[in-house]
C-alpha cells in the first residue's frame, strides 16, 4: 500500500509510461477524451472507475496490473486512467492530491473515492459497484 504526493519529483520525466495495454482500461490523454468517455458512460448508464496516477509513482506502478485485471473481470464498469502530469488541469479539477487516487463516478458525479494503492479496498469497492450494476 502507499501513495505519492501528486507532484512530479525532480528527474521524474525519465520513467516509462505505465502499461495498461492488458485489460479494458481506457487511457485518457486529453480533456476532450475525458469528456467523450464520460458522455459514453452516461449514455450507457455505466459506472466509471477513474485511476489518477503518475508514471514516476511507485505505488501507481505496483497496482497497475491489478487494476487491469479488475477491468477484465468487471466489464460492466468502465475503467479509465489519467496521468496527473499529462492532464494536470483535470487532476486539479478533481482535487487529486496524491497518486494513485481512484474515483467511482456515475453521471459525472462522484460516488466514492479511494486514495492509495490499497488492493483489497480497491477490489472491494469495484465488486460492490459491479454488483450494483447487475
Amino acid at each position: 500500500m502507499g501513495n505519492c504526493i501528486a507532484k512530479r519529483p525532480p528527474g521524474g520525466d525519465s520513467m516509462d509510461k505505465i502499461d495498461f495495454n492488458r485489460g479494458n482500461v481506457n487511457v485518457i490523454t486529453t480533456k476532450d477524451g475525458w469528456d467523450e468517455t464520460m458522455a459514453e458512460a452516461n449514455r450507457g448508464g455505466k459506472i466509471v472507475v477513474a485511476n489518477f496516477s503518475a508514471s514516476w509513482c511507485g505505488p501507481c506502478r505496483m497496482i497497475a496490473s491489478f487494476y487491469s485485471e479488475l477491468s477484465e473481470k468487471y466489464p460492466s464498469l468502465l475503467f479509465v486512467t489519467v496521468d496527473v502530469d499529462e492532464l494536470a488541469e483535470l487532476s486539479t479539477t478533481w482535487d487529486v492530491r496524491a497518486t494513485p487516487t481512484f474515483f467511482f463516478l456515475k453521471d459525472g458525479q462522484q460516488l466514492d473515492k479511494l486514495v492509495g494503492a490499497n488492493k483489497p479496498e480497491l477490489q472491494k469497492k469495484v465488486i460492490a459497484f459491479a454488483d450494483s450494476m447487475a
